[in-house]
């Protein structure tokens, strides 16, 4: 990956966030707030606008300032984590011009380490880390594929990792407060998590 692709993938991000964005809410009206794709959406479209005619000459770069804006321009639990996720991402990357699979996988777990650490939340919570977590786990073991295979693994992690949080009672965030009421609904927060893998796999294509 480049600054080009990294541009490329948040801006593949912003176009998914929004036109999901109202399957989004419909999904947190259901167990959350009812915010998540405005919030999200609102917070990518300031991303678009940050990054515009930024000079950013890393993906590092191009990713950090991604978490930065997410952090200050979104409300709700969603911004501060996706916002930490990719300024994990972007540091773990370093200065480098380009990364390989293997260093781009291991910024995922940066990423994902920092989204735990902000949350508190463990795969099996019905959150955003149950897409999350299997995703890493599948970009990790295809790397030696080469990035495009590992962003396709990650990606097909993901949408299983979100389909199983139909069955999850929320352990986590403000559909915990449901309890047995939240079985039966899928967790909007990891399915904006497969929206950004799933992403990552079409550009990288």
């Amino acid at each position: 990956m480049d600054a080009t692709l990294a541009r490329a993938w948040v801006s593949a991000v912003a176009a998914s966030v929004a036109s999901q964005a109202e399957l989004l809410t419909q999904l947190d009206a259901a167990i959350g707030d009812s915010d998540h794709g405005v919030n999200l959406n609102r917070g990518f479209t300031a991303v678009l606008a940050a990054l515009n005619g930024a000079s950013l000459e890393t993906p590092g770069e191009v990713l950090a300032r991604t978490g930065t804006t997410l952090v200050s321009k979104v409300g709700g639990a969603s911004g501060p984590l996706y916002g930490s996720a990719f300024r994990a991402l972007g540091k773990a990357l370093g200065s480098s011009s380009t990364v390989d699979a293997a260093a781009f996988g291991a910024g995922l777990r940066a990423g994902l380490d920092a989204v735990r650490k902000l949350g508190g939340a463990a795969p099996g919570d019905k959150t955003m880390v149950d897409a999350y977590e299997p995703a890493v786990v599948a970009f990790e073991k295809s790397a030696g594929d080469g990035f495009a295979a590992a962003a396709r693994a990650a990606a097909g992690a993901a949408a299983e990792g979100m389909r199983a949080t139909t069955g999850l009672q929320a352990r986590k965030g403000r559909a915990s407060y449901l309890g047995e009421r939240s079985v039966g609904h899928q967790d909007p927060g990891a399915t904006s998590t497969w929206l950004v893998f799933e992403a990552l796999a079409s550009v990288a294509a």
